[in-house]
């Protein structure tokens, strides 16, 4: 079943400097935040040591909403404009598959769906409208 929709912020290097000014001008907590250097490692993609430090994924809540953030990924481009994201959150891994399949019809597959360490099923798909979508499976429903 798909729980929640999430907005998610893919910033430039700055995603800890957002979350501190949403912190005080949106009154946001923050629920986790984590930066590339405390994720697991890949050694067939050694992480460069400038990005250890910049947000990997984060988690701040605005009253009742989440808002979700991480920086781009060292090498991937970023552009103001496409920063924005939504983060399609399910509680199993069949639902994931199936809003998979249904959003790359016509769309561009950037991760296809995959088990990493923070989900059983994560995937990124621009569709075919332009939306890009981060599909998250949820391990601890």
């Amino acid at each position: 079943m798909i729980t929640m929709l999430v907005p998610y912020l893919v910033m430039n290097g700055n995603a800890a400097e957002a979350i501190a000014f949403y912190q005080e001008a949106l009154h946001a907590e923050v629920v986790v935040m984590q930066t590339f250097g405390e994720m697991p490692q890949n050694p067939e993609m050694p992480l460069p040591e400038e990005a250890k430090s910049l947000i990997g994924h984060a988690t701040i809540k605005v009253g009742q909403t989440d808002l979700m953030f991480s920086d781009a990924f060292p090498g991937t481009p970023h552009q103001l404009g496409n920063q924005v994201t939504i983060c399609l959150c399910t509680d199993d891994v069949d639902t994931s598959k199936q809003a998979f399949a249904a959003l790359e019809q016509g769309g561009q597959v950037s991760v296809p769906l995959i088990e990493t360490h923070f989900s059983p099923g994560y995937a990124v798909i621009t569709d075919k409208f332009g939306v890009t979508w981060q599909l998250y499976t949820n391990m601890h429903q």
